[in-house]
């Protein structure tokens, strides 16, 4: 039986939808670098212009689990339009923004945007990506969105440099234009409505759960656990999040199916997607200031040390999915986690006193192996569900997403603040190596616990 051939016009879908997630990415790891130059021209302190990437983040995290929803009522190219053109006017705003506020609400627009371009191109694939070339094709999906972390800081630290921080922007903009045209000639229309009430209270809590975690957790490194801004918007996510699955079992169509939680592999593939993804942003929060603070090397140096490794994990992230096509999925997922344990566990022992060499080619090592972990492992929790409960799956992972970020960036940054603020009678920079190797031996355990994960899948015939 001859295998079915995906055309052209699939791939140009999938890419039209892809650009808007890499952009909205790109933009995210660039901004990071701009925020002295914005602080000085707009006049802001630091806990100010740090909302450009928060409320980007909650935002998304808040419109991504309604994705499901927004998929059973609107077409595939009503949603695409829509989000692409949210991301242009975001876009043109923050280009042309005369104040901060400007600045922030572009930035809002774009998270918009973002939140409901990201599940869009994974639905596509699941949709329309014969059953056999899934895993490539969705390997494919994590090489568009994962190559925009490698490419960000780069990019950002090369226009600030050269052109200005406005300029981030300006080159977008002809890229979503691009998009748009490509994504209405490409994207089907066809769309069947179902006649689902959005409940605006099941939002409310949404909304409320990721801004009291994101926000709560993103606090940890900068004020006491017991404070209002740490503890209390922590009480304040997890009472919204056990009120909106109370909600959700009482409603005949919920915003988000948590149905999918009754499978123990969609479960356990859910909590490894979330563990890997803490330990690759919590090391490429890491390793740039480890080069800046203990090498003693400059933000652009650190951003082009570590761009071999993230461009790799990125390029193989479609081989991975052919892997996963060709000989399952237990494979590659367990030999990409054992591949990335190595490259953590030589961080971890060599994390005191690690020169740039080490740096490049344990960093090379370590996203090898997550190349082979991340796609896959959405890819094989999703294989599970059925057909209705896809959407519900793509938006649960999705969501992961945005938040291992907050949770990722802010755990490692306390580990290493805590280290940094010991009087020891020790310099800053041995302090700050210390406390790097800390989160290093915390992160190797994060990937321990996914290894014994996908063995206990084994072991139960899940996988």
């Amino acid at each position: 039986m001859p295998k079915e051939k995906i055309s052209i016009k699939i791939y140009l879908a999938i890419i039209a939808a892809g650009v808007m997630s890499f952009c909205g990415i790109l933009i995210e790891t660039a901004m990071n670098i701009t925020f002295p130059t914005v602080m000085k021209e707009f006049q802001v302190s630091t806990d100010i212009v740090q909302w450009l990437t928060t409320a980007y983040l909650l935002v998304i995290a808040t419109i991504v689990p309604i994705s499901s929803f927004l998929k059973r009522k609107f077409s595939n190219k009503i949603l695409f339009i829509v989000a692409n053109l949210l991301f242009i006017v975001g876009t043109t705003l923050a280009i042309f923004a005369p104040s901060f506020i400007f600045l922030l609400v572009g930035r809002i627009i774009q998270g918009i945007g973002t939140g409901i371009s990201l599940p869009l191109m994974f639905n596509i694939i699941l949709e329309q990506a014969p059953r056999e070339k899934l895993g490539s094709m969705m390997g494919l999906g994590s090489l568009i969105t994962a190559i925009a972390p490698a490419l960000g800081p780069t990019f950002g630290g090369v226009l600030l440099t050269t052109l200005g921080w406005r300029y981030i922007f300006i080159f977008i903009l002809p890229i979503l234009i691009i998009s748009l045209i490509i994504g209405i000639s490409t994207i089907s229309s066809q769309h069947v409505s179902e006649n689902v009430r959005f409940d605006v209270l099941s939002f409310l809590f949404i909304g409320l759960t990721f801004f009291g975690l994101i926000y709560g957790i993103s606090n940890i490194s900068k004020v006491d656990l017991v404070s209002p801004s740490v503890l209390g918007s922590l009480i304040i996510g997890l009472a919204s999040l056990t009120c909106f699955v109370v909600r959700s079992k009482g409603l005949k169509n919920p915003l988000l199916d948590l149905s999918v939680f009754k499978s123990s592999s969609f479960t356990h593939h859910a909590l490894n997607a979330f563990l890997f993804l803490v330990c690759m942003l919590g090391i490429s929060f890491l390793i740039p200031n480890y080069i800046q603070i203990v090498n003693r090397e400059s933000a652009f140096t650190a951003g082009l040390l570590v761009l071999p490794g993230a461009s790799l994990g990125a390029i193989l992230s479609p081989v991975a999915g052919k892997v996963l096509d060709k000989v399952g999925s237990f494979k590659p997922l367990c030999g990409g986690t054992i591949v990335a344990i190595i490259g953590m566990l030589g961080f971890s022992l060599l994390g005191r006193s690690l020169n740039l060499i080490q740096i490049v080619l344990l960093f090379v090592i370590y996203f090898a192996g997550l190349s082979f972990v991340m796609g896959n492992t959405m890819t094989t929790g999703l294989k599970g569900l059925s057909q209705k409960q896809v959407p519900s799956g793509n938006a649960i992972f999705n969501t992961i997403q945005q938040f291992a970020g907050a949770v990722g960036t802010s755990v490692v940054s306390t580990i290493v603040s805590a280290a940094q603020g010991n009087s020891t009678g020790t310099s800053y920079i041995t302090r700050t190596a210390f406390g790097s190797q800390y989160s290093f031996f915390f992160l190797l355990f994060l990937l321990l616990i996914c290894l014994l994960s996908l063995f206990s899948l084994k072991f139960r015939k899940e996988i």
